[in-house]
């Protein structure tokens, strides 16, 4: 598999866009896409994660803990984690369940 990823970056009017980027039986990559000012609510996920920001600006609570998202980051989330998402500006990453 080869992917450019920053060639897939696409942001949507408005809202939150995800575009699967590979899935077996044990990983699950996706690409999010976060228009400014656009908000995930607080849940939590079965799996344990890795964010990695490709671009933009946010707030990654994890925990009741607030993360920047900058590009670079890299975020570990726990299965079972509350954690919740705002972007600050258009903001991409890639999440990966294991």
């Amino acid at each position: 598999m080869h992917k450019n990823i920053k060639q897939m970056i696409e942001y949507p009017k408005q809202g939150i866009m995800s575009k699967t980027i590979f899935r077996d039986c044990r990983k699950d990559i996706s690409l999010f896409c976060m228009t400014k000012g656009s908000e995930m609510s607080q849940h939590s996920s079965s799996r344990e994660a890795i964010i990695y920001v490709l671009e933009g600006k946010g707030v990654f609570n994890l925990r009741n803990k607030n993360i920047s998202m900058l590009p670079g980051a890299l975020i570990h989330m726990p299965k079972k984690a509350l954690h919740s998402i705002k972007a600050e500006k258009n903001t991409s990453f890639l999440l990966v369940l294991m």
